[in-house]
């Protein structure tokens, strides 16, 4: 399952944008709950340290030098509250030193313990101790040596902790929300940028799709910089395919042409020939045999060589109907002596997936051996199956045994000698068939005689 997720470039890019701006919103709400945890401390710290100045101020000795302090002098009115979360004590200072010698109402009637470690003069010492109500506080204190006073003071002022983490909580459920719903935006523009960027390779999957199907030669359109050499290289290599596709079918016209020039000047020399010649008087037949032997073999093997070459070459298309037509017409005027209907169904947009002139061979083939054995009606259908096109001839002739069909599809097999034929057609649009992937079957028609089907690739 892992694999086959990572095999789209679409998730892949998915899953790195998300995994990275997971681990990036991660670490950005570690950084800013510590920094929000700091910074509020460090703003509680700085509070308690105006209040503890603020108290130190307000201390005064009595007669007897012991602390004496105004409430009403000090500003905050939470120190009048009992169990506010804000109080202030002062203590002897020293082992010896006397706890609880002033504190704030807001003590009521409990007492700040602070460690017995003592504070030189002008440190600031720091403390988390218990407070009222077993609540944790933060406590800070200063020893004080004023004139008039038996022994220096500790001076303490300490806040509860819990509106600290509470608020700390808050943010932290806060932070966590609001990154979250960055994370959708994020997940979300990533969607948008993926599937803008690869809206090019959509393009050109859809060109290469026309290729494949024949509706062009090249392909087509503007891609981004980093497609187009791609594209041009593709291009490239469709245009050397093409060039020497083009070559091999001249070399093989050539050879051809090569070849049936003296053959036809054979066979006009062996008919010309006097047929009286003493010792000579097979010799025509013989020449003229001979001459139909190589001349079927020339287009057999011409035939086949330009199959061949046709074969999985990207973006040929032919269309049906427009060469079955033809063939028709063709087919009408050979036979029109006799009164034969061709009736043809297939519809305009069925196509082969390969050369016209092999198209033609091969239905020019079945459509021929079946206008010679029909009696009065050729039917023709093409329908498309997925990526099959499946050609039906039929005929209302003599039609075959089933136990001859084998020989009929025999190289230069001819079950039918009065005839005219080389005896290769069947077997040329076999061969033919089996190039493109196809098959050709012969079986008995609904008309009484003989059903041709071709398959073969549609386009």
């Amino acid at each position: 399952m892992r694999l086959t997720f990572l095999r789209s470039l679409r998730h892949r890019l998915l899953a790195a944008t998300v995994v990275s701006a997971g681990l990036t919103l991660a670490a950005a709400w570690l950084i800013l709950s510590g920094l929000f945890r700091d910074h509020a401390q460090q703003q509680l710290f700085d509070r308690m340290t105006a209040d503890l100045d603020q108290v130190m101020a307000r201390l005064e000795p009595d007669a007897a030098g012991a602390p004496t302090l105004d409430p009403a002098r000090l500003s905050d009115p939470r120190w009048t509250r009992p169990r506010s979360g804000a109080y202030w004590q002062v203590d002897g200072a020293g082992p010896e030193g006397t706890p609880g010698l002033l504190r704030s109402r807001s003590l009521w009637d409990e007492q700040l313990l602070a460690p017995r470690d003592m504070p030189g003069r002008r440190e600031t010492h720091v403390h988390e101790v218990t407070g009222p109500g077993g609540e944790p506080v933060l406590l800070i204190e200063r020893t004080l040596q004023m004139d008039g006073a038996a022994r220096p003071w500790r001076v303490m002022v300490a806040a509860e902790r819990r509106p600290l983490a509470e608020a700390a909580k808050h943010f932290d459920a806060v932070l966590g929300w609001s990154l979250l719903a960055l994370m959708a935006l994020l997940t979300l523009a990533a969607l948008l940028q993926v599937s803008v960027g690869l809206a090019p390779l959509r393009h050109l999957r859809a060109a290469l799709a026309a290729l494949r199907e024949g509706r062009t030669q090249r392909l087509e359109g503007v891609y981004p910089d980093e497609l187009q050499p791609l594209v041009d290289d593709l291009n490239g290599v469709l245009d050397r395919h093409a060039q020497v596709l083009e070559r091999a079918r001249a070399q093989a016209g050539n050879l051809a042409h090569a070849l049936k020039t003296p053959l036809t000047a054979l066979a006009q020399a062996a008919r010309q020939a006097p047929a009286s010649t003493a010792g000579l008087s097979e010799l025509p037949a013989l020449v003229t045999d001979q001459v139909q032997v190589a001349r079927r073999h020339v287009d057999w093997h011409l035939a086949r060589a330009r199959a061949a070459a046709a074969h999985g070459v990207v973006g040929l298309r032919t269309p049906l109907r427009p060469l079955i037509d033809g063939l028709c017409r063709v087919l009408h005027k050979l036979n029109a002596d006799r009164a034969l209907t061709l009736h043809v169904t297939a519809d305009a947009g069925l196509a082969f997936a390969g050369e016209s002139q092999d198209l033609q061979e091969m239905l020019g083939n079945l459509l021929d051996n079946a206008c010679k054995a029909a009696r009065a009606t050729v039917q023709i259908g093409a329908v498309r199956d997925g990526p099959v096109l499946r050609i039906d001839i039929d005929d209302d002739g003599p039609g075959i045994p089933l136990a001859q069909i084998p020989e009929a599809l025999r190289r230069g097999g001819r079950l039918d000698e009065s005839t005219p034929g080389s005896g290769l057609g069947l077997a040329i649009v076999q061969e033919l068939a089996m190039l493109y992937g196809g098959t050709l079957a012969l079986d008995p028609s609904p008309l009484g005689g003989l059903r041709a089907t071709l398959t073969l690739p549609a386009g």
